[in-house]
């Protein structure tokens, strides 16, 4: 029996390369002589780059940079041939901070400015960008003043690249933006559509998720929507709407004023790893996520795995923190399995998250012979 283990990450619990070890022990428990193939998978959030680097033969490079709060940090990104792999939530992750210090009006993008410089000056013509998980909301502004943009309001005066600079912004001067820029392909990884703004904005929608406060919201959206307008004024496309644009806090705008392209972040990774071909030959899959639920189905990992298992007719179990009531059989999957025991504190169930996942990998496994 050859079982296919192509799980996400489960967020604050598993990254996708853990969680698929875990699946492993627990086939390995019940069915010893399976032949078992894994292959991590992402969505263009964290993990991406670990994802990748292996199937794209990709060497990590470090880079001496900051934080979304302008802090020192080192972070990598991956160099294959020509093509860099830059995994935003290496820099401006909100993971790297705690709780108690995230700070959604002076976090910033500017950081992730050095990782780019480090890919151009290495060489690479072709920049892939996995732009989940951020703790920013400031519509790429860090970044591209980090790139050589100026940021000026009503005076002159440079102002930062952050939700309280935005709040003053008046206009950009983008003639100071590094030349090599116009000359690399950028790409996109993400599954996210919303626009920046918008009642589906990056404000509203992704902000509260950052730690914004609900009386900060407002602020927030003014802050992205004069961004909008002063790029559109100097001369880049109007991406106040573009599909997209909302990604990650709004970076995604700014990439999109670089002339990037979006692709399905899920879709990027499962044609680096070879998914169809794996499945071709595969008797059972299984995935997994943090949770299935009514976003499983908007093109996210379990969503894209179901679809591409269903054209060679092979049953997939997923697995996932959290089960929501649905029909799973309907969305096409064998199984959905939740591992968390319903009484489990979530603190307790992020920190046993691997424990979990192999037992509950091993019992569906046995219910099933």
């Amino acid at each position: 029996m050859r079982i296919l283990i192509a799980p996400d990450s489960f967020k604050e619990s598993m990254t996708a390369a853990e969680a698929a070890a875990a699946m492993a022990r627990g086939v390995a428990r019940v069915l010893p002589d399976a032949e078992v193939v894994l292959r991590p998978l992402a969505d263009g959030g964290e993990g991406t780059l670990a994802v990748l680097a292996g199937p794209m033969a990709a060497e990590l490079r470090t880079v001496a940079t900051v934080d979304a709060l302008g802090r020192p940090i080192s972070a990598r990104f991956g160099l294959a041939g020509r093509t860099a792999i830059i995994e935003v939530a290496e820099v401006i992750g909100l993971g790297l901070i705690p709780a108690d210090q995230r700070d959604i009006m002076r976090s910033s993008t500017a950081g992730l400015a050095a990782l780019v410089m480090a890919a151009l000056d290495a060489g690479a013509d072709r920049l892939i960008f996995g732009i989940g998980g951020t703790a920013t909301c400031e519509g790429g502004a860090g970044l591209l003043a980090g790139l050589g943009a100026r940021l000026l309001d009503g005076d002159g005066q440079e102002v930062t690249g952050d939700p309280a600079g935005l709040g003053r912004l008046s206009r950009v001067e983008v003639a100071g933006l590094d030349p090599r820029l116009a000359q690399v392909h950028l790409e996109v990884a993400t599954d996210v559509t919303n626009p920046l703004l918008g009642p589906d904005g990056a404000a509203p929608v992704f902000a509260p998720q950052k730690g914004a406060r609900a009386d900060q919201v407002p602020g927030l959206a003014d802050g992205l929507t004069r961004w909008a307008a002063a790029l559109h004024a100097a001369g880049a496309p109007d991406v106040a709407q573009l599909p997209g644009g909302g990604a990650a806090g709004g970076l995604g705008a700014a990439l999109l004023a670089l002339g990037a392209q979006l692709r399905s972040g899920a879709v990027l990774v499962a044609d680096a790893v070879g998914l169809a071909e794996q499945l071709a030959a595969a008797d059972l899959v299984l995935t997994g996520e943090g949770s299935l639920d009514a976003q499983t189905a908007s093109g996210k990992t379990v969503s894209l795995v179901v679809t591409a298992a269903r054209v060679h007719q092979v049953p997939v179990l997923a697995f996932a923190g959290r089960v929501a009531d649905a029909d799973w059989a309907t969305f096409g999957l064998a199984g959905a399995i939740a591992v968390t025991p319903p009484s489990l504190p979530l603190v307790d169930a992020l920190a046993s998250g691997p424990a979990l996942l192999e037992q509950a990998v091993a019992e569906a496994l046995r219910a099933r012979r």
